[in-house]
């Protein structure tokens, strides 16, 4: 082979070796169509949303050493402390005052002080109290003063009190020595000794005030599966109002239809032979109703969601940014999910949308469900909501915060990753047109919505609540039911109150009512309160006036004062109902927002109870009153435990005041009837067990705000949908090049139990 020959084969070598490096560092380069680009961030000054932040656990601590340090009394840490000691019961964020916080948002007023809200049971004391305190300034605290008066009009008296941990527990320790005197009776109705059985509270504790008594229902206890499907039929009546643990009693014992002194007077009834006893076997894990362990093995995987340019929403602090969305977040331990300072292209149109209660009422043949109506802000709608599962609760791609808390403890908790956000593709058109007439084109925009969510778990049931924003400019709420129903031991006339779901189950017939306060700002803090529908006219056809036409008009109606402006529960209402500015749009109508209820409410309690008042936000699906800072709730933690006598009574609220051209608030109930079903074993599903409402733009703008949207599809017959320029939808293919590599999947929901 002649060197000729050897130098050109040489040099093609080397050139294909050159081309063969060049394309593997191409292709090891990210392609430009799969580049995380930053989101569009909105002209907020840096930091001012952190006016609504939540308490870093740094903060909490340094509450709870500076209470410490200047009470003055022995405080005993809240896991703990007996009746009879003084404790911090809670530490959580004092929101300032909306007027303090819009001259520091809007004028450039000075910001307002950090400051926290610390509540303290004060049991070591001759009038035994709950006291509140304002501390600050964070995060070095130097002044505290009382507000419990201010906010109360007097002390809170210590029988109000939510139950802590300590408290269920020295119950439980009761319960257990007491059904050492049932030996004989346990063993034949249930092959125990007690020590398998779980009990289930119920709430509220009494007939009165100052009572403290609680029926306890009894269960039995499988790992692994849900306890509140295998009832034994036991209940317990249980006075813990004493400051002193050792004088509590058991007072009432129930089984089955009867009622008994107590578990000796149980015993001897057994013994005799004058009790009839349904002799249940201990559940097996593997046959129990209440297990959830999935029973065929893994199949392929479903849809997963991704963004191929990364997330197209920031979080930054407690502002999330989308497109044209800016939201405040948090999370009040007490009362769940807070959102302030919504705007939309840079204007407020939600000061404050809060989650204010959850109401589970329930019914019963037996004392626990007969009696029992959760009112779960005092539970802890926001200190029981748990990791969430990546993948399953929300897309594995979303965007996972820590939620941190200080209740009955004098140390922080973390919640990890217990809030997620994320863009959600709906699959849904938010608009289109296909014309086939005159000229030929395609219009559309996929519904692509910002979702925040968080569920919590307050004892039997999972709440999942979203707040999603549009590229309408509609802010939607909702809240989904899962989780397990409570149930009843099925004797007598079991199904009058629910249905069979099991040997011995019955799954009761119980309400479950929401409310949610919506302080809107529409075009400005001065708004009023117009409603609209349809009416038939008659009237004569013009053209000939032989004809007649049943013509439909719109009947407009400017609600005045606070008592027009409350709509009884389950009484229909206009249905167009908007807060309006006095500003007019293009078009000369006034710039408003639309409140869409979206409800299956059962019926609120009779206004002859005697525990009605403490609830008296469920009389209404919707109240528009005048904003006012000393009414900053519909309820407090406090009504459980006495709502004989609210601590706050909403029906108050409502005293015919003025609402024109006034800074009002929309407080919302919503809900639904749920009677358990077979279908609701082993768990109640969510389809069908949602509801909420929306908040849309109605002549708030001079056209749908979404046309400027960058996800907008448009093309004709003329064009080449098939190119990108033409269509984006042509470019999905490349861009499904993009598929992240996931994380790995973390999972520590239980390290905080």
């Amino acid at each position: 082979m002649s060197l000729k020959t050897v130098l050109v084969l040489l040099g093609l070598a080397l050139a294909t070796i050159f081309a063969l490096v060049c394309v593997l560092l191409t292709r090891e380069r990210t392609p430009r169509s799969c580049q995380h680009l930053p989101p569009e961030q909105e002209n907020t000054e840096d930091g001012q949303s952190l006016v609504f932040a939540d308490l870093t656990p740094e903060e909490m601590s340094q509450v709870v050493g500076y209470l410490q340090g200047h009470l003055g009394v022995p405080l005993v840490d809240a896991s703990r402390a007996k009746p009879s000691d003084n404790c911090i019961a809670s530490v959580d964020l004092q929101v300032p005052g909306k007027a303090e916080v819009l001259r520091f948002l809007d004028s450039g007023g000075a910001r307002p002080p950090r400051e926290a809200l610390a509540v303290l049971y004060f049991g070591k004391q001759p009038e035994p109290n709950i006291t509140e305190y304002v501390v600050g300034p964070l995060p070095r605290p130097a002044y505290h003063r009382d507000v419990t008066v201010q906010k109360y009009g007097g002390k809170v008296p210590y029988h109000r009190r939510p139950v802590t941990g300590k408290e269920y527990a020295d119950i439980n320790a009761l319960i257990q020595r007491e059904l050492k005197k049932a030996p004989r009776f346990l063993a034949a109705c249930c092959e125990s000794d007690g020590t398998n059985l779980v009990t289930l509270t119920t709430a509220p504790r009494g007939f009165k005030t100052g009572d403290r008594v609680t029926w306890f229902v009894l269960f039995h206890n499988v790992a692994g599966t849900g306890y509140y499907l295998s009832p034994v039929g036991l209940e317990v009546l249980v006075d813990h109002g004493d400051l002193h643990v050792s004088r509590w009693q058991l007072h009432k014992v129930f089984y089955s239809g009867r009622y008994f002194a107590g578990t000796g007077d149980l015993e001897r009834e057994f013994v005799a032979g004058a009790l009839e006893v349904v002799r249940l076997k201990q559940p097996r894990a593997d046959a129990v109703l209440g297990s959830m362990k999935p029973r065929r093995p893994p199949g392929s995987p479903g849809p997963l969601q991704f963004e191929p340019q990364g997330p197209r929403y920031s979080v930054r602090n407690n502002r999330i940014t989308f497109q044209d969305w800016s939201i405040a977040f948090g999370m009040s331990p007490n009362t769940g999910p807070r959102l302030f300072d919504i705007r939309y292209r840079g204007e407020r149109i939600v000061y404050e949308l809060s989650l204010q209660e959850a109401l589970a009422l329930y019914s019963s043949n037996c004392p626990g469900g007969m009696s029992t109506r959760y009112l779960d802000g005092s539970f802890g709608i926001g200190r029981f909501a748990y990791e969430l599962l990546q993948g399953l609760d929300c897309p594995y791609t979303a965007t996972y915060v820590d939620r941190h808390y200080l209740a009955e403890t004098d140390t922080p908790k973390t919640n990890q990753n217990s809030l997620c956000i994320f863009e959600h593709d709906s699959a849904l058109p938010l608009r289109r047109h296909f014309s086939d007439s005159q000229s030929f084109y395609y219009g559309g925009l996929r519904k692509n919505t910002l979702v925040i969510r968080t569920i919590s778990t307050l004892i039997n049931y999972d709440y999942v609540w979203d707040f999603m924003f549009h590229a309408s400019g509609a802010v939607e709420v909702r809240v989904h039911a899962t989780g397990y129903i409570s149930s009843s031991f099925f004797h007598g006339r079991g199904i009058d109150y629910g249905n069979r779901v099991g040997p011995h189950t019955l799954g009761t017939m119980h309400l479950h009512h929401i409310h949610y306060k919506v302080d809107l700002d529409v075009d400005g803090q001065l708004n009023s309160l117009e409603t609209q529908d349809m009416e038939y006219e008659f009237v004569k056809d013009p053209w000939s006036t032989q004809n007649t036409i049943e013509r439909p008009y719109l009947r407009r109606e400017r609600l005045e004062r606070e008592d027009e402006a409350a709509f009884p529960l389950n009484v229909p209402m206009p249905r167009y109902l908007s807060f309006v500015s006095p500003n007019p749009n293009k078009w000369e109508h006034p710039r408003s927002y639309r409140i869409q209820i979206i409800s299956f409410a059962g019926k609120h309690l009779p206004t002859n109870s005697s525990m009605e008042r403490s609830v008296s936000w469920g009389r209404y699906q919707l109240a528009v009153t005048r904003r006012k800072e000393e009414e900053p709730t519909s309820t407090s933690i406090y009504n459980q435990n006495d709502p004989w006598t609210p601590t706050v009574a909403f029906a108050d609220f409502i005293n015919n005041e003025t609402i024109t051209n006034e800074d009002l608030v929309a407080w919302i109930t919503v809900g639904f009837l749920h009677v358990p079903h077979a279908e609701d074993i082993p768990n109640t599903v969510t389809v069908g067990n949602g509801v909420g409402f929306f908040l849309r733009p109605y002549n708030y703008f001079n056209e749908d705000p979404s046309v400027d949207s960058p996800d907008s599809v448009y093309f004709s017959s003329e064009q080449d949908v098939g190119t990108c320029g033409a269509n984006p939808l042509a470019c999905l293919s490349s861009a499904a090049t993009c598929a992240p590599r996931l994380p790995p999947f973390h999972f520590g929901g239980f390290l905080n139990l």
